[in-house]
């Protein structure tokens, strides 16, 4: 029996994500890292550059994280002052001018900021129409919003491999769901949610590939999870080991383990 994708209240938890799960850069780093091996290759920096073409003046990266995004614009679009700006303090070292702050009551004046990032973000955030409400108040007219997520079937062969891991290392057929951060905000869900601020949500469906013939990857992205080791029901550590046995097993006598992804960029206006 299929296990369905936990929506646990651990994935808000402010004292949490700022500490275990984003005090500092480790465990995000390793989830990006997984997307080396996807096919095609999405250059999402590039994409939200793209999309900020027409845009002058001040953009905030809103979840800023390890600073990907702000680095990037910041490369290729000199012209913009970019404002970092994420709820763990511990993330932000190294980040020039990086502020640490709440997406549900941003530190910005009403209508100042040519454009708004939140990537992969707003699943962490409790009150999520509080938070896109900030996203709109703070732009300027004609101003744009760019959000990021993934959708509810993205990387279904990770949670059956988790819950097969899990499974064996309880001793029963299948094991409980790992803590899954983006079902709060997925793909599907997320236009509906932006539109309660947005008159014009526009998705850009990035769907991929990744076959990797080492199991290393795919173990640093379940590993990644540690923070909601607690919330798993399960032994973390020695699941992560049985997932990694699986994955070599399949490599084995696949040649390749592979994970369908899909994930989307929204763009607001």
């Amino acid at each position: 029996m299929t296990t369905q994708p936990t929506n646990d209240p651990s994935v808000t938890d402010r004292r949490l994500l700022s500490t275990q799960a984003y005090g500092t850069g480790q465990h995000l780093a390793a989830r990006q890292s997984l997307y080396q091996w996807q096919t095609p290759r999405h250059d999402l920096p590039g994409l939200v550059v793209a999309e900020l073409a027409g845009i002058r003046g001040s953009v905030v990266d809103v979840g800023c994280g390890n600073g990907k995004f702000v680095q990037r614009i910041r490369d290729e679009r000199p012209d913009l002052t970019v404002l970092p700006m994420d709820i763990s303090p511990g993330i932000l070292t190294g980040i020039a001018g990086a502020v640490a702050a709440d997406a549900q009551q941003l530190p910005i004046a009403d209508g100042v900021l040519g454009g708004v990032l939140a990537m992969h973000m707003l699943y962490h955030v409790e009150d999520q129409a509080r938070a896109v409400r900030e996203l709109s108040r703070v732009l300027t007219p004609g101003g744009i919003a760019i959000a990021s997520t993934n959708s509810r079937t993205d990387k279904r062969e990770l949670e059956d491999l988790w819950r097969r891991a899990a499974g064996d290392v309880l001793g029963i057929p299948e094991g409980p769901a790992r803590v899954q951060l983006s079902a709060r905000f997925t793909l599907e869900e997320a236009p509906a949610i932006l539109a309660t601020a947005f008159e014009d949500v526009r998705t850009i469906p990035l769907p991929g590939v990744i076959e990797v013939t080492d199991p290393t990857p795919v173990v640093a992205h379940l590993s990644s999870y540690e923070a909601w080791a607690d919330q798993m029901g399960v032994p973390f550590k020695e699941t992560v080991e049985r997932a990694r046995e699986r994955v070599e097993e399949t490599i084995q006598a696949e040649g390749a383990f592979g994970v369908t992804c899909l994930g989307g960029i929204l763009v607001c206006r």
